[in-house]
């Protein structure tokens, strides 16, 4: 963790550019929803895709003295909301999800902290129009189903917040999990199966090297072209998560 802290990385790598990212839950009788915001077509990064609030950590994020990475986080995440979004929180409810490495070869990477918190169901989304020009609302099983439909671009990291949050019905039990778990950290290693692209993440069997198609675990997610399907680690047995295969 120390090697990323404000971009530095070991000599002879790309430098990893610390970021951050907030996942903002709303209770809806329908169930969960998530905010997605739509990034200017003409943006260099993900232009044109459905992403949730985030952005580079800014200098003045560092606190003074011994640099806290998780800290500065936090607070990125706030500002990036309240900048894109519109809407104010205090970087004690942001609950750590994720975090996401950039795979190594893409001009640009970044580490990207992943937080959830939970807002107000009248809370008013006000997107910036410059960065973000479109906001909604929407359950991760129908963010999932329009991304199937060709209607939403979703990166990759999207996707899977997304995939893994579809398996809750409230903002409550949700921040409660993802508040008692380990932290996963996902750093994908892109190859492709004929002219299919799948992004390993660790756990699987392929992880280190071995075939695609070779016996053992699976964590993966597969992009082929008519739907993406996202394979997770086995889930602990008292912890059962719905199949959203895509």
């Amino acid at each position: 963790m120390r090697s990323f802290e404000k971009g530095r990385t070991q000599p002879g790598r790309q430098p990893l550019l610390p970021a951050a990212t907030l996942v903002l839950l709303r209770d809806d009788p329908e169930g969960l929803r998530v905010l997605l915001l739509r990034r200017h077509r003409r943006l260099a990064f993900h232009g044109g895709a459905w992403v949730f609030p985030g952005g580079r950590i800014e200098p003045a994020e560092w606190a003074a003295g011994k640099p806290d990475l998780l800290a500065a986080a936090r607070r990125a995440a706030v500002r990036e909301t309240r900048e894109e979004a519109g809407l104010s929180l205090l970087p004690a409810a942001c609950v750590p999800l994720s975090r996401w490495t950039t795979p190594r070869g893409l001009r640009r990477r970044f580490v990207t902290w992943f937080f959830a918190a939970r807002v107000a169901r009248d809370a008013l989304v006000r997107i910036d129009g410059r960065e973000i020009v479109d906001s909604r609302w929407l359950t991760p099983a129908a963010a999932l189903d329009a991304r199937q439909a060709g209607l939403l671009a979703l990166p990759p990291p999207t996707f899977v917040t997304l995939w893994e949050l579809s398996g809750w019905g409230d903002a409550q039990t949700a921040l409660a999990h993802l508040a008692a778990r380990p932290l996963p950290r996902f750093s994908p290693r892109p190859c492709t199966a004929g002219d299919v692209p799948i992004l390993i993440f660790r756990g699987d069997a392929a992880w280190g090297g071995g075939p695609l198609e070779g016996p053992g675990p699976r964590h993966r997610l597969v992009m082929c072209a008519e739907g993406w399907c996202y394979q997770p680690p086995a889930p602990p047995e008292t912890q059962p998560h719905p199949t959203h295969n895509l």
